[in-house]
């Protein structure tokens, strides 16, 4: 049987502000392409369809063509809910899509019933488990500790007693939107310690034939049966140097897997750049990221004015800004408040932030500025000691 294991899509996501919708929706077109290029079995999607619980209307609607097609193509299709989804959102009318050979799986108490798959070795049962929050499931299930390893082993107990009520030879695909052990987290991912432990030992998924994880957004194998097909797409800077695709995963008759990563398109690559902003504006080695996603870090000893503008100028998608003076950070003196008016205070503050001082325009503009928020135009505000 050919699996192919994706996860994380996120979407509706934005990027420092800008919207990932075209580049998700060629994603989709490289997800339908792959199944019929590389024939395709069982598509297993490990959660976080979507970027957030109530998702843009236009996401929504990229989610139900993308599954449209999904249904209608040569592949079985599972899908369960991560901690970005509201899984009952998601898994609204999933009795009713099974019929076309679609499961979505975001029920916990239904994650034990599998969806069984044949080949021409047999069966194939596969098992969704959706994102376990630990505090929803203490009472219900009686687990031990309120932790995220005592949510996933009450799971894969329940599992484990199916398979293990099925024929003899029955194997076994599990899809799981948690925290392994061993796995690399980068900065875009949603923290999901709150309210328990995060971590879940590899070893929870011990027996079983392959398991398709999400949550992490960089692709990595856990063990050779345990991976993260990682996120389709980059959605933070510490994703730069990520290689992004999918997991195409062939199970044998006897369980045994062999996995190549099928890499997706790169609609707009991500470039992080350092140094002066005269030397980024000028040096030709920097032609590539000229159509790039853009983190510029600044080595100015004093702060440049209009820096992002001129880089923009430069590198149209430029989206994050860092000032990392070189030799450190320039010296910075203690802003007193104390008997000083708000004008002084502001003036002030902007020499400690830049290096240097405010101009005479900067400074008559703050002066404007602190004018406009008083009723009496002609009172300097002086603040006092509390």
């Amino acid at each position: 049987m050919r699996i192919l294991h994706t996860s994380d899509w996120h979407l509706g996501r934005h990027f420092h502000g800008q919207g990932m919708l075209a580049h998700q929706a060629a994603y989709a077109d490289h997800l339908i392409a792959t199944i019929e290029a590389e024939q395709v079995d069982l598509v297993v999607v490990a959660g976080d369809v979507y970027d957030r619980a109530l998702p843009p209307v236009d996401a929504v609607a990229l989610a139900d063509d993308t599954f449209a097609r999904l249904a209608a193509s040569r592949a079985r299709v599972v899908v369960t809910s991560g901690n970005h989804d509201s899984a009952r959102r998601l898994g609204f009318n999933a009795r009713l899509v099974d019929a076309a050979g679609f499961h979505l799986r975001t029920v916990a108490d239904r994650l034990d019933t599998p969806v069984l798959v044949d080949d021409d070795h047999g069966p194939v049962a596969v098992y969704g488990i959706p994102y376990l929050e630990p505090d929803l499931l203490r009472h219900a299930w009686g687990l031990p500790a309120r932790s995220h390893q005592a949510a996933m082993t009450a799971a894969v107990d329940r599992i484990r007693a199916d398979l293990g009520a099925r024929a003899r030879g029955t194997r076994s695909v599990v899809l799981a939107h948690a925290f392994v052990a061993g796995g690399q987290a980068s900065d875009s991912e949603r923290d999901i310690s709150v309210g328990g432990v995060s971590l879940v030992s590899a070893a929870t998924f011990d027996g079983f034939d392959y398991v398709a994880l999400g949550h992490l957004h960089g692709r990595q194998a856990v063990t050779d049966r345990v991976r993260y097909s990682g996120s389709p797409l980059a959605y933070s800077f510490s994703e730069a140097d990520h290689v992004k695709g999918s997991w195409l995963i062939d199970l044998d008759g006897r369980g045994d897997v062999r996995s190549e990563f099928v890499e997706a398109p790169v609609p707009r690559r991500l470039a992080r750049l350092t140094g002066t902003l005269d030397a980024l504006v000028s040096d030709a080695r920097h032609a590539a990221a000229e159509d790039a996603w853009v983190q510029a870090t600044l080595t100015d000893a004093v702060r440049p004015t209009q820096a992002m503008a001129r880089l923009q100028e430069r590198f149209p998608h430029t989206v994050a800004l860092v000032f990392a003076p070189e030799g450190g950070s320039p010296t910075r003196s203690r802003v007193v408040l104390e008997g000083r008016s708000d004008h002084q205070i502001a003036v002030d503050f902007v020499a400690a932030v830049r290096g240097t001082p405010a101009t005479d325009a900067e400074s008559a503009l703050i002066r404007d500025a602190c004018d406009a928020c008083v009723d009496d135009r002609d009172a300097d505000t002086v603040v006092t000691a509390s």
